[in-house]
């Protein structure tokens, strides 16, 4: 089976020079930004936001710049497209962004998605078609992913939804981020090498069957490895686990969500 590497690279510039740095577009969602956001914005190559999530962006940018004129920093953090149900952001907002030349697309005739489910459609309609052809899924979701600030915190159906999302596109490395912890699909069609940051993420971990129990996961590089372990609700799961090798390695007959706390202190 082929292993697939991941490091959180993008918490981190410049990049381990062992590691190599996938391209990524950032996708906003209607919650707090996380407090290196603005570590994101500068090196994506997409920038999206999800309905409210641009209320996000213009009202908290400003926060992590205060010594900035808060105009200043609201045209400086510009998208390159608004999208979603346009339910949530503010006319102001709107108004503000439309008079900068952002386009904004209303989809809310599709109400079977969420706004993130759309805006992920759009970063995939996006990329460029012929690298896309020419790439295997595997080598697709190593060379580009897709990040989501604000994915986590407020309402639980609404995190279950963003969850929901890395399930719908599981050929596609989409990372769910907030200030505490970040979150990843592993797919059970590879075993999965994660190079950690440690500088920026860890120590605590899980890995969580949400989509269907696993009869059989083993890890190496954690406190508590699991030896072909079988984990599901309602019995085993691995939360409150606790990195200690730099390179942590997953194989499991189930699809596994894997998470990891972020430091405060980077």
């Amino acid at each position: 089976m082929e292993a697939m590497r991941h490091a959180s690279t993008f918490l981190r510039f410049p990049a381990p020079p062992d590691i190599s740095s996938p391209s990524y577009a950032l996708v906003v969602l209607n919650q707090r930004l996380p407090r290196f956001a603005p570590v994101l914005w500068s090196h994506a190559k997409l920038r999206v936001f999800a309905d409210g999530g641009a209320n996000r962006v213009y009202d908290g940018m400003p926060n992590l710049f205060p010594e900035i004129d808060p105009m200043e920093v609201r045209h400086r953090y510009k998208p390159d497209i608004i999208r979603g149900d346009m339910d949530s952001i503010r006319p102001e907002v709107k108004e503000f962004y439309v008079n900068m030349g952002v386009k904004v697309e209303d989809v809310s005739y599709d109400q079977d998605t969420t706004d993130l489910h759309k805006c992920v459609n759009y970063v995939c309609d996006s990329m460029d078609e012929l690298a896309k052809s020419n790439l295997t899924e595997a080598t697709y979701s190593s060379q580009f992913c897709i990040l989501i600030a604000g994915a986590l915190g407020g309402r639980f159906d609404h995190e279950a939804g963003n969850i929901n999302v890395l399930y719908k596109f599981s050929n596609i490395r989409i990372i769910l981020l907030s200030d505490d912890c970040l979150i990843q699909l592993l797919p059970k069609t590879h075993c999965h090498e994660i190079h950690i940051q440690s500088s920026v993420e860890g120590p605590h971990c899980g890995l969580v069957p949400i989509g269907a129990p696993s009869a059989s996961t083993t890890t190496t590089g954690l406190q508590w490895d699991l030896i072909d372990t079988g984990m599901s609700f309602g019995g085993l799961i691995s939360t409150s686990n606790i990195v200690r090798e730099d390179r942590i390695t997953v194989k499991s007959d189930t699809d596994l969500l894997w998470t990891i706390s972020i430091k405060k202190d980077f």
